[in-house]
């Protein structure tokens, strides 16, 4: 009896894992002190990560089984609210400091650091590039105009593409995506277009995104899908083809980014006693 008992636990264990990470596949925990990993990004077979507002101005690098490497102060920097991060093909390292429920900031700012695999030391530099929104007509913004919110953003050519996160009330779907460019300076940032993603709150709103290698495919990531992208010309994406994917969970979704051109890692972070997870997830 005993021995069935136990036998039915395992596998309540494994139904229940199995129905928390959906279509996702774990790769590792997350380090128990890093609980709100919001950026991702990818150096050969080690990941830097960010948390973010009311955490440390750190990056971190852990192995792809979730064992910390090193830990990097950033220095100029203050984690106002981190919320992604992306890099470019000389290795520079970017940290959205954009993170904006109320859009009520009038400081947001990227970081740019260089290569953090060649850094040597416990600290790193930041440069700023520091941007504005053209279409925000008011600081803060009234509830239904709350539009102004980003939690993804990625680099490509000389630049980078920051999408927002919706936080309007009533929820209309509406999502910007913004160019700027990715040196140190002032900008006003570009309005590329406005995209409606989908009506519901709870899993309409991005929260990351990337872009593949080899430029073919974008992906947008929110509570439990992810958009991807194909057969797009920059700086429109949004009108290339869109396949939107059900993730088969509804865990608090941060970070996405390419593992290679087929593949794809995530992250989730800590809440109620579930997630703090790094995934997998096979595009076909």
């Amino acid at each position: 009896m005993v021995k069935q008992l136990f036998s039915l636990l395992v596998f309540s264990i494994t139904v229940v894992n199995c129905q928390n990470s959906g279509n996702l596949e774990v790769v590792a925990d997350l380090p128990s002190n890093l609980k709100e990993t919001s950026g991702m990004a990818l150096y050969g077979d080690k990941l830097w990560l960010i948390e973010d507002s009311g955490n440390k101005d750190h990056i971190t690098q852990i192995n792809l089984d979730g064992k910390i490497n090193k830990e990097f102060e950033v220095k100029n920097a203050k984690n106002h609210d981190w919320e992604d991060l992306t890099k470019d093909t000389a290795g520079n390292l970017y940290i959205g400091d954009f993170g904006n429920n109320y859009s009520d900031r009038d400081d947001l700012v990227i970081y740019k650091l260089p290569n953090p695999e060649t850094e040597p030391g416990d600290k790193i530099d930041a440069e700023k590039i520091e941007f504005s929104y053209p279409n925000q007509k008011e600081i803060p913004a009234k509830k239904k105009d709350r539009h102004f919110d980003a939690e993804a953003f990625f680099h490509w050519g000389n630049s980078l593409y920051i999408i927002t996160k919706n936080r309007a009330r009533p929820y209309d779907g509406k999502t910007f995506v913004f160019k700027v460019p990715d040196s140190k300076g002032e900008y006003e940032a570009s309005l590329v277009t406005t995209w409606i993603t989908c009506k519901d709150a709870g899993t309409c709103s991005i929260t990351s995104a990337d872009i593949s290698a080899d430029g073919k495919k974008i992906a947008l990531l929110s509570y439990g899908f992810v958009w991807i992208i194909t057969d797009f010309s920059l700086d429109d994406f949004t009108k290339g083809t869109i396949t939107k994917l059900d993730l088969g969970t509804r865990s608090q979704l941060e970070s996405v980014i390419f593992y290679d051109n087929n593949t794809l890692l995530l992250s989730d972070e800590k809440s109620h006693g579930a997630g703090g997870n790094l995934y997998k997830y096979r595009l076909n």
